[in-house]
This record gives C-alpha cells, structure tokens and sequence, in this order.
C-alpha cells in the first residue's frame, strides 16, 4: 500500500482497497479467488485497528466541559483524533485465522503487517483448491501505511437550549474525493445536561464544580468504486458505514479561561463493510471462477468503559482544546472551536 494514498483524518478509510494499480490484480485477486470465506477473514485481519481505532475515535471530541451552554449560545469546532496501535495489533498471522484455501508458500513467513504495521510486505501466500491441492496462483500479504496512529476527525456545532441542556450536530455532506479514493459523508448528534442546577437550584453554586451527562453517535459512510479485473456492469464497488455510540459522566471546574475536565463513559463501535459487484478470475487452465457481492463485513468492534482528562482554553470567542482517552486503544484529541458561551 501506498502512503501517498493516505490523506489524514478522513481518508483513513480508504485503506480496503488501497493497492497501487500495478499490483490490485495480483493482490486482491489473490485475496478474492480463495473464495468470499478465506477473503473476508484476511480483510478482518489486515483492518482491524482500522476498525478499532476508528471506532474509538467515532466517540471522540463531543466536549471539553460539564458547563452547559446559555440559552441560544453556539460554538462550532473541529477537531482530530489520534488512536495509538499497540504493538499486538500491527501484525497477523494468517494461520491462526483458520483459512480455508490458503496457506503460506514453501519456506514463506505465515506473518503479515495490519494496515496501520509497518510498511513492507507481508508473507507469500499460495492459494489451494477445495479438495486440498495447491494451485499455481501466488500473492503477497499487503503491507502497512508504515505508522502506528489512526486518525479521524469531529466537525461539530453545538447549541444552548433550556434546561441547562446543548445539543451537538455533526455533518459533512457528501465529498466525492476523487474517481480513485471515492466518496465520504460524516452524520452525528449529541446531547449534554448539566445536573447540578436541574438538581439543587440556585443552591448548586454552593458546589465549586460542574457535573453534567452527555452522550453522542456519529457515523461516517464511505463508497469506492473498484476496478478489479473489472468487466462491463460488474459494478464493483466498496460500501462502508462505521458507527459509534457512547455516554458519559463528566466533571470539570472553570478556573479563569481555563477549564480542567475529567470523565467516564461507555463507548461501542460497529462496523458494517461490504464489497460488492461481479468479480471473475482465470484460475488457470482455461478456467475462471466468479464470486459476486463477496465480501461482507458485519460486527462489534468496541465495547466497554472509557476514561478521559483534558482541557479547555477559553479567549473571547476562540476556544481551544485538548484531551487523553483511556480505552480499547489509548487516544489523544486535539482542536479549535469559535462561539458564544461556555
């Protein structure tokens, strides 16, 4: 895989069908002619801390503080995420995956880098047949981007209602990046509610601290059409939607135009992937196999508790924040923001 291909925070996804064109016949041909079972568990494999980088970063940035916004504030912001790979996730071995028609080729390491591993190539793999005799059609594991972060990104705006009570909208229309990397949307919402003054009143200024609850979800959509061995109406095509959910208690305590905060969630993630179109491959011997919609990707890829520190630096109408999440994958978040109120 290419690094130039990696443009940051959005096109991260990009990574399932990041082949140089030189080489997508031979790699994902390869992948694609074991058959849509053997395909689909090496994909998982290869992109899982995509997956779970990802998702932990689908959760990240809702807010910096428990301090609910006034009647009718807004602030809009953006912000990036960056989920740190452990060092057990940026490889696989494919003989732990349970495969069914391929193995490593004679003398060939069965090891291969993960898509956030490093850059080089992983094992030769040989495809067998059904019936358990090997074929002639050989491919490489792909390789890494050759860095160890996943990144996503927050563009939000949030807005003060009643009842010490804002809402956040995430969106980003549709962006068609280019006939190669395909299209991208982003859509989420959240909601925040301070609970001191919905509990004690007025006597909540007794309290030196802010307490509130918040929760959000934010899914990114993602469509790239593909050329393998492409033939007319094949429509081959990459279908994506990565989705996270998560809740919060948070607590943080305005000092001047600084805002210490710390909080503790739930978060989950779900990734729904699939390749679709007609795909035909010559196996050789004048022969050739078809598979069509291959390739379908549906699970859980984070579950559990979360726990973040962080900040926010308030001057006049510009905002600035940072913050470091303990989870599935640890992650820092970075941003600016501009608005009214807290």
């Amino acid at each position: 895989m290419r690094k130039r291909y990696f443009l940051g925070a959005f096109i991260a996804l990009i990574l399932i069908v990041n082949f140089d064109k030189a080489n997508a016949q031979q790699d994902v041909g390869g992948l694609f002619v074991s058959g849509p079972a053997d395909a689909t568990k090496l994909i998982n494999a290869y992109f899982d801390p995509l997956y779970k980088g990802l998702g932990v970063g689908l959760s990240d940035g809702w807010t910096n503080t428990a301090k609910s916004k006034g009647l009718l504030k807004f602030d809009v912001r953006v912000s990036i995420s960056g989920a740190f790979v452990p060092q057990s996730a940026r490889t696989y071995d494919v003989n732990a995956l349970g495969l069914n028609n391929i193995k490593p080729a004679p003398g060939a390491s069965s090891i291969g880098p993960t898509a956030f591993g490093n850059d080089q190539e992983g094992g030769r793999m040989q495809v067998y047949t059904s019936s358990g005799l090997p074929t002639t059609t050989f491919f490489n594991l792909p390789q890494g981007v050759g860095f160890h972060v996943v990144p996503s990104a927050q563009i939000q705006a949030t807005l003060g209602l009643p009842k010490n009570i804002d809402i956040t909208l995430r969106a980003m229309p549709k962006i068609k990046i280019s006939n190669d990397l395909g299209s991208l949307s982003m859509i989420g919402v959240g909601a925040k509610i301070e609970l001191l003054p919905l509990i004690m009143g007025k006597t909540e200024k007794l309290i030196p601290i802010d307490i509130a609850l918040a929760g959000g979800f934010t899914q990114y959509k993602y469509t790239l059409p593909l050329n393998v061995n492409n033939t007319a109406n094949s429509d081959q095509h990459i279908d994506a939607k990565f989705n996270g959910v998560n809740f919060d208690a948070i607590v943080s305590k305005k000092i001047l135009f600084f805002t210490p905060f710390a909080s503790i969630g739930y978060q989950t993630s779900k990734t729904n992937l699939k390749a679709l179109g007609t795909y035909k491959f010559d196996t050789g011997n004048n022969t050739s196999v078809t598979y069509v919609d291959p390739i379908s990707v549906k699970q859980t890829d984070i579950d559990g508790v979360r726990a973040s520190l962080g900040f926010q630096l308030k001057f006049g109408f510009f905002k600035f924040y940072g913050s470091y999440t303990a989870a599935k994958y640890s992650m820092l978040n970075a941003g600016i923001g501009l608005g009214i109120g807290q």
